[in-house]
């Protein structure tokens, strides 16, 4: 594909669908970006100028067009007590470090880390995330006077229902249209955008973080760069898997990467704070419509505009409105399938569901849960592949000379039942072990044969090796030690 085919494609396809939704994500992002910026300590303006920063260019840099990429809780709760110890300028110093380590990381390729998350872990994650972003909301709902109540229902309402008059119109625009208006003639007292912190008036200007640039300052940094760097890689690259499901389109995750690093490293220069992919406001953006790069732009450029031109008119919008639509965020983000699933999916796949989903709202943390599902999806799958295994023998004839047939993996899950199955006290002359019908994966297995051949060795029994396939050849060459010298007392520690 050309470039020129590329642009288009991605700029121009959707031009209209991309900017309502555009518009739509940007002022969802005010409230968001507001929360996240009091979560690690700073002035809102922090996170305010952190999203119209990453999402503009990342929507040039970034490899998943129509996701939306801002200020987050995930990357804004690792920077607390930097903040809190060491002040501001540390936290720009450090988001222009974690910049530089994601697009390290997407050149070498980390994007394909993604082949190793499983979809029960993925599905795990979606809900997850669909909860938080509902209890996120509890603080605007819980004590709250009847009207927020009232309003709240009417924005879901409208959000459900108007689609069914009108498919051109995002929904949710409408529903932040109407509830203002009502708020403001109605003079209906409820909570405004105004109310969660300032909002600035000025343009952010290019500055240089104001910190000793030296051994000190890297080693204070360092630790909070590499761990934003990460969760906010972890979360984009899932992230972009969402959306490449919901569009049935194609990401370049290595290339999401490079442009998360790219993006993150300006921001820093701009007084903006870390930031990365955000699941809510990506769903927004796709049910209002947008696909395209032009959609994450718009929303970028149009918080920018809201915030120098129209900064009094945001302020009044009415915080029940931006609450009704992250319900619809939460609703729709939750995959409803997976509940009915879990009585027909295997167990195991299930337990990693529901523990990633416990795990992260129960932390509050995304890597630890993804973590846990990981772990616990690669335990399952070594177990069930060792299930598979099995030994099998025959003697010969004259009672002199054994074969054992190997079939299956032969790896650390398995390696104590390769060794279970043979008889190291027979009086034998000669054993033989066909691994035509298996495969040696580690060093585990390689270390078990090994033991096998010295300790049959050890008794006075002739081994020979057959049928071993051109892989397990390679490791064996490499790793093996029954044929070096002393290779009884390396390998049985005798």
């Amino acid at each position: 594909m050309t470039f020129i085919e590329s642009f288009r494609r991605d700029w121009l396809s959707n031009i209209r669908g991309d900017v309502l939704a555009g518009i739509v994500v940007a002022l969802a992002l005010i409230p968001e970006a507001i929360g996240f910026s009091l979560i690690a300590g700073v002035d809102p303006k922090v996170g305010l100028y952190a999203s119209f920063s990453i999402a503009m260019i990342i929507s040039i840099t970034g490899g998943r067009p129509g996701m939306i990429s801002a200020a987050t809780a995930a990357t804004a709760v690792l920077m607390v007590s930097l903040v809190r110890d060491h002040g501001l300028q540390y936290l720009l110093a450090a988001t222009i470090l974690a910049g530089v380590i994601q697009v390290l990381a997407g050149y070498a390729r980390v994007g394909y880390i993604m082949r190793f998350v499983s979809r029960s872990v993925l599905t795990g994650f979606v809900n997850a995330l669909a909860i938080l972003i509902f209890m996120a909301q509890l603080p605007e709902i819980v004590g709250m006077p009847w009207e927020t109540y009232a309003m709240i229902a009417l924005g879901l309402a409208i959000i459900y229902l108007f689609p069914r008059i009108n498919k051109t119109i995002p929904s949710p625009l409408v529903c932040i249209i109407v509830l203002t208006i009502l708020a403001v003639l109605l003079k209906i007292d409820v909570r405004s955008v105004g109310d969660l912190g300032e909002l600035p008036s000025t343009l952010p200007t290019f500055l240089i973080p104001d910190v000793p640039y030296n051994l000190d300052t890297l080693m204070i940094i360092l630790p909070y760069s590499i761990g934003v760097a990460a969760v906010g890689l972890l979360e984009s690259l899932l992230t972009a898997s969402i959306v490449d499901q919901m569009t049935d389109t194609k990401s370049d995750k290595n290339r999401e990467s490079v442009g998360q690093g790219i993006a993150n490293f300006f921001t820093g220069f701009l007084g903006g704070m870390a930031g990365c992919a955000m699941i809510g406001q990506s769903v927004i953006n796709v049910r209002s419509g947008g696909r395209g790069r032009l959609s994450t732009f718009t929303a970028g450029a149009f918080l920018l505009f809201l915030l120098m031109v129209l900064g009094d008119w945001v302020g009044i919008i009415p915080m029940p409105a931006l609450v009704a639509i992250m319900i619809m965020v939460s609703i729709g983000t939750f995959s409803w399938t997976s509940l009915n699933d879990m009585r027909k999916h295997p167990r195991r796949s299930s337990l990693v569901m529901v523990a990633t989903v416990v795990t992260v709202v129960g932390t509050h943390n995304l890597a630890l849960g993804v973590g846990v599902g990981v772990l616990l999806s690669g335990i399952f799958f070594a177990w069930k592949v060792s299930q598979i295994f099995r030994v099998s023998s025959q003697l010969t004839a004259d009672g002199r000379e054994r074969d054992y047939v190997i079939e299956g993996q032969v790896f650390f899950a398995s390696a104590e039942d390769f060794l279970d199955a043979m008889d190291f006290k027979e009086d034998l002359d000669r054993v033989r072990i066909d691994v035509t019908k298996a495969h040696i994966w580690d060093l585990t297995g390689v270390n078990a044969v090994d033991t096998a051949v010295l300790k049959f060795r050890r008794e006075g029994v002739e081994v020979e090796l057959v049928g071993m396939n051109d892989a397990s050849a390679t490791i064996m060459d490499n790793l093996a030690q029954h044929d070096e010298p002393n290779a009884m007392e390396k390998v049985l520690g005798h």
